[in-house]
């Protein structure tokens, strides 16, 4: 079809019925013993926390081919076979000493892992930074479209900037400023990084809040530990250091500087602001181990019935990779980041959808794709690395579905879809959800910038229309307020920790309902006539019109 015609047909399916027979029935056979078991072995001590290049992730990578042959799949990766290799390098820093920071007012030092966290920006053996003058930029942002700029036209060529996390909220006057309290990608600390690049300076200061960043400091020291990895040098900009600090020692480098944070925080709250030089260097060495390793995306696919259509694709994805294991654990201490919830869950999920699409009568029309990604947990790279290298082209993938975990505690009255507002897939979901006696919401956590922290964000940067479900609060049986209380729970003692563990007493009756409604939005776009968009006006609207004109 050509792109203007199937962009005219791009509506919800309104009129039809949300599913057919042959998808209810099929949906049967996703159940909490399925999820359960897929969950249990994935999580075991056994895989070591699925570290990337690891042999839990090896160990992974076998058991979710294994699974999907037994389905009868095919293989799914691009140019043939079950494994799209991901090439990574591994880089594990050893430091020399603390980071240490001096002004005329005096001295402090930045201790890795306790008040500090330094990671390598560049692939090499050696980064030294030495007596480079830290400026202070607000957020750090460049906006044009909001007429925002926080750089202006300051030189920080060698400079280390200290940066806030997050993005502005707005005001009465501007609510909808940068979304108001949702983050938007401006608020990661990713792009934090990659904008520092780009003005030449030599590292970048994440400033850390637990409201700012959506989580509190121990995942940073959990997240940033150890051998960490990349996609090879691509040759864009880089910083030598990419470094994250607590609130205290910012506060402490800001006195340093003769000045306070507070007041500091509060002017980056302005378009009028500009970088502030605090008159405080900073110096930092440290040695690289730098190895070439690679992880995989696993990539099963079921062919769809017709032939003009089979071409294009509805593709699954849960990253299978997490933490691995401590380093310099203590005797007798946990040590292993079993990641059952984060993401063994997401993988169970994503097999029980492939194991219902095997069970339907015929193939919907487009092909669908079930692609377990490697390496999320280190920055999202091996989604990124098949949104460079897929199996068809992004103009002929009609739709991307990711799910990055399943709730543990019972049905809930609700579904939320991160990102809802964002494209035609609303529809078709809100119509399922309806089906089920249940209502979808938008991200009940938008201060956390879910959208852009998990693998639907790399198809959408190549312009595919992407769905990110996730668990609902409003939990049936269970006071008002229980479900956040439950999430909020994880994400304080669990998230990224050793004790996200697989739990007998987990209730997946609410993750069944939750992966046959993805299951079903599958189904759908797999066999609508036209090709789900972006709301007008949406980020990545151009992205796919370009994509669906060279298709």
């Amino acid at each position: 079809m050509p792109a203007v015609l199937a962009l005219a047909a791009c509506t919800a399916f309104a009129g039809d019925a949300p599913i057919t027979p042959a998808e209810k029935a099929a949906a049967s056979g996703i159940t909490p013993d399925r999820l359960r078991a897929d969950i249990r072995f994935l999580a075991s001590d056994l895989l070591e926390g699925r570290a990337p290049a690891s042999r839990g992730d090896r160990l992974a990578e076998a058991y979710i081919q294994s699974q999907m042959e037994a389905l009868g799949l095919r293989p799914g990766a691009p140019g043939g076979g079950w494994i799209q290799r991901v090439p990574l390098v591994g880089i594990e820093p050893a430091f020399s000493g603390p980071a240490a920071f001096r002004s005329a007012r005096g001295a402090a030092t930045g201790v890795q892992g306790e008040n500090f966290v330094a990671a390598s920006g560049v692939q090499k053996r050696d980064v030294k930074i030495a007596d480079a003058e830290i400026v202070f930029v607000g957020y750090g942002i460049v906006a044009p479209e909001y007429g925002w700029d926080d750089y202006k036209d300051a030189d920080l060529a060698g400079k280390v900037l200290l940066v806030m996390n997050n993005d502005p909220e707005g005001s009465p006057k501007e609510p909808n400023l940068f979304a108001g309290k949702a983050r938007l990608w401006y608020g990661r600390w990713d792009y934090k990084y990659l904008m520092a690049a780009k003005k030449g300076a030599v590292g970048a200061i994440v400033i850390h809040t637990a409201p700012s960043a959506g989580y509190g400091w121990q995942v940073i020291q959990t997240s940033w530990d150890g051998e960490l990895f990349e996609l090879p040098d691509d040759g864009e900009p880089r910083i030598q250091a990419q470094m994250w600090a607590t609130e205290e020692l910012a506060k402490k480098l800001a006195e340093l500087g003769g000045r306070n944070l507070d007041v500091l925080r509060a002017s980056a709250e302005s378009r009028s602001f500009r970088p502030v030089p605090l008159g405080v260097t900073m110096s930092l060495a440290f040695t690289n181990t730098i190895s070439e390793k690679a992880s995989g995306n696993v990539i099963g696919v079921l062919p769809g019935s017709d032939p003009k259509r089979a071409g294009e694709a509805v593709i699954y994805t849960a990253h299978h990779d997490h933490l691995g294991t401590k380093a310099n654990a203590k005797a007798g201490e946990d040590a292993i980041y079993n990641g059952a919830l984060d993401n063994a869950s997401g993988v169970a999920a994503v097999l029980s959808i492939a194991r219902a699409f095997h069970d339907l009568e015929q193939a919907p029309a487009r092909s669908t794709y079930f692609a377990f990604v490697a390496g999320e947990e280190q920055g999202l790279l091996g989604s990124e690395y098949l949104a460079k290298h897929p199996p068809v082209p992004a103009g002929r993938i009609a739709a991307n579905i990711n799910v990055d975990g399943v709730g543990w505690f019972g049905r809930t009255r609700d579904v939320v879809l991160i990102g809802k507002g964002k494209s035609s897939l609303d529809a078709d979901l809100e119509a399922l959800a309806k089906m089920q006696g249940r209502r979808v919401e938008g991200d009940q956590f938008p201060d956390q910038g879910s959208f852009y922290r998990s693998d639907q964000f790399s198809f959408a940067k190549i312009g595919v229309p992407a769905a990110y479900l996730e668990k609902g609060t409003d939990v049936v049986g269970k006071p008002p307020g229980f479900g956040r209380e439950q999430q909020e729970r994880f994400e304080n003692a669990d998230y990224h920790q050793p004790s996200d563990e697989f739990r007998e007493s987990w209730d997946f009756s609410g993750a069944v309902e939750d992966v046959r409604l993805a299951f079903w939005l599958g189904c759908r776009v797999a066999r609508a006539p036209g090709m789900p968009r972006w709301n007008k006006g949406d980020e990545f609207e151009s992205t796919r019109l370009k994509a669906l004109k060279e298709n």
